[in-house]
């Protein structure tokens, strides 16, 4: 049985609590009263502008103290490219920075979301576009364009442009899954400013596949089984968590969910309750950006790189979550509001599930010595939500455990980007179904977390294990170390991952020590997959440096808060981490923020196809030396009855 619960709410300002309806308003009919707002302005982004820590401080100290309201917006005009990023203090009812970006220097905002529909209409009117379908028996009304970022490269005239890249796509029908029949040896570039066509590429027709995409239609699924019973996840006496506004309490944690168009879930404030004293861990965590490349060099498709985060805003398209689909169980949901276009606020009905589950075993043992046995189930919370960029679908979980764990989880599916398969051992790409490919790409994520392990003075120290010659001392050859390292700036802490190794990165306080007298700790392990695979020197490295690393450090700034920088649409590379880290500034023991970068190289198959089972990346965060003992020695057992054990014959 799966349960849509209410649990009562305590409504209160937060701080850190995303903007509500009435703010976005508020912060729309303000700028209209400034004159900034015509009939081509759009909204390309509004978000909470985080208080400064010193405000959190004080607020936190005296909760009569609230730090103003601001908003960050960032600008549009369509009809000229100009852009403007701005701050708005709804306190005060003033906008209190207004800059005006060059996208030739700095990037575009980010793609709009009537842009999406905006680039079929451009095509649809142009002659030279009209003209390429035709050759291949097609009109405007057969295809369906993806409106793809564009990235930065050296095609002539492109400079300062706003720009799209449309690939087209066959679509038998309104109900037709169009990825089983993409137009290949085809791309026009489109300018969304001077809505026209700027450049295609055409290499003459090709064959189109006709492969059948859709995925739940009877002739590939076959006759539906039957032969699965159903589960039923409840908990009688309801969740053993509570919200307060948007602050979240269960077990020993407690933490501040928020959300943001940009990055979507933000976690904030996240501490555990260690015998009665509520010690943080992290002050701000988010997955801060994620890029797409693809292998493929074909003209077509070279230049195919998407930041789904920085380019497309990740929580603005968020999915509205369906009980016992998306999340099963005793669910909770949180309905964020982000703006549109226009600077209209819109609710995302369910875009957040907060639930918690069993997960196993938290520890067993079974003494003869002691003619003893004992057993735990381990749960965790979950708080999650769903998002869709195109044709890939992604899941941002975070998890919490009973024992201290921090564990980030991002899930992957939907439908591969396609291409026709061109020859047979095209070494770029998959054959997923006769004559149907998919590129090689990667999907790259950076979370960034904003330490404060058990307080803001924190260093980053490396640990390796060390292997130890056979000799003296170590006569048969068994022993074996461990070497730490303290990346003391932030040159230093640009590291990779060392599975040979075992390489874990240890956030320790540098001023407070635990039983053993050692310093208190949370580690970071890494999943080690590859880095950013294309060339050093690439248009994409430039842009998506964060991804050529597994490990970044540095110095806690208010406005260093996006790993490729603000501007991400066509940047031309260098900002963000690059630009953050020039000053090699000292991290030893200090306010420090980790930018972990991690995720999936796609090499797809045919069982990805007509839609990709969900994929799996993410990172732990583990106490280590935080605690002076498990932290969950006070959990009873879980009772003994029917529902767990047949007959009741079970002792945990």
């Amino acid at each position: 049985m799966t349960q849509l619960l209410t649990i009562p709410t305590v409504r209160r300002t937060h701080p850190l609590d995303a903007l509500t309806a009435d703010e976005i308003s508020a912060v729309r009919d303000h700028l209209v009263d400034e004159g900034r707002i015509g009939d081509r302005v759009r909204f390309a982004y509004v978000g909470l502008h985080d208080p400064a820590k010193r405000e959190l401080r004080a607020w936190a100290a005296e909760p009569s103290a609230v730090p103003h309201r601001r908003a960050r917006v960032i600008l549009l005009d369509t009809s000229t490219g100009a852009t403007t990023d701005l701050v708005v203090d709804l306190t005060a009812g003033a906008t209190v920075a207004a800059t005006d970006v060059d996208p030739a220097l700095v990037g575009q905002a980010p793609v709009l979301l009537e842009e999406f529909a905006a680039i079929e209409e451009i095509l649809a009117a142009d002659d030279g576009w009209r003209a390429a379908l035709a050759t291949r028996g097609l009109t405007p009304d057969d295809v369906r364009v993806a409106p793809l970022s564009a990235g930065i490269f050296d095609y002539a005239g492109e400079e300062g442009r706003r720009l799209l890249r449309g690939l087209a796509f066959v679509q038998r029908d309104p109900s037709d899954y169009a990825w089983g029949h993409p137009v290949d040896q085809l791309v026009a570039f489109v300018d969304m400013i001077d809505r026209r066509v700027v450049r295609i590429i055409d290499d003459g027709p090709a064959d189109i596949p006709l492969t059948n995409g859709n995925f739940e239609d009877p002739e590939l699924t076959g006759p539906l089984r039957t032969d699965l019973k159903p589960i039923a996840i409840t908990q009688p006496e309801g969740p053993s968590f509570t919200l307060d506004g948007n602050v979240l309490r269960w077990w020993k944690w407690d933490l501040h969910v928020g959300f943001d168009a940009r990055e979507g879930l933000v976690l904030s404030r996240i501490g555990f309750d260690d015998r009665g004293t509520r010690r943080s861990i992290v002050d701000r965590a988010s997955i801060a950006e994620m890029v797409v490349p693809y292998g493929d060099p074909a003209p077509y498709r070279s230049w195919q790189n998407y930041f789904d985060t920085g380019e497309y805003l990740v929580g603005r398209d968020a999915n509205s979550l369906e009980l016992g689909c998306d999340c099963l169980g005793e669910i909770t949901y949180l309905s964020p509001v982000v703006a549109d276009d226009f600077g209209n606020p819109r609710e995302i009905p369910q875009a957040i599930c907060i639930h918690e589950e069993d997960v196993g075993l938290l520890w067993k043992h079974t003494d003869e010595w002691a003619n003893h046995r004992s057993t735990r189930r381990q749960r965790r919370l979950v708080v999650s939500f769903f998002t869709t960029v195109g044709n890939y679908d992604y899941g941002f979980y975070w998890y919490l455990y009973l024992d201290g764990t921090i564990e980030f989880e991002a899930k992957a599916t939907g439908i591969v980007f396609t291409a026709r398969h061109p020859e047979r051992d095209y070494p770029y790409a998959s054959q997923i179904a006769p004559g149907l490919a998919a590129p090689y790409h990667q999907h790259l994520f950076c979370a960034r977390l904003d330490m404060a392990v058990d307080g803001e003075r924190n260093a980053v120290h490396e640990l390796d294990l060390q292997r130890v010659p056979m000799g003296e001392g170590n006569p048969h050859g068994n022993a074996f170390t461990r070497s730490r390292r303290v990346l003391g700036t932030e040159s230093q802490a640009r590291r990779k991952a060392d599975g040979s190794v075992g390489r874990v990165w240890e956030i320790v306080n540098t001023d407070k020590t635990n039983i053993v007298g050692e310093h208190v700790a949370y580690t970071l392990f890494p999943e080690g997959q590859p880095t950013l695979a294309m060339a050093e020197d690439s248009s994409i490295a430039r842009r998506a440096a964060f991804a050529t690393e597994h490990l970044w450090v540095t110095r806690f700034a208010q406005d260093e808060r996006y790993p490729a920088g603000d501007f991400v649409n066509q940047s031309i590379g260098s900002a963000g981490l690059p630009e953050y880290t020039a000053a090699d500034r000292d991290i030893d023991g200090q306010d420090i923020v980790l930018w972990h970068s991690f995720g999936l190289t796609h090499f797809p198959r045919t069982e990805d196809w007509p839609i990709m089972p969900v994929d799996h990346t993410g990172f732990t965060l583990k106490p280590t030396g935080f605690f002076d003992q498990n932290p969950a020695l006070d959990l009873p057992p879980s009772p003994a009855t029917k529902a767990h054990c047949a007959e009741g014959a079970c002792h945990c």
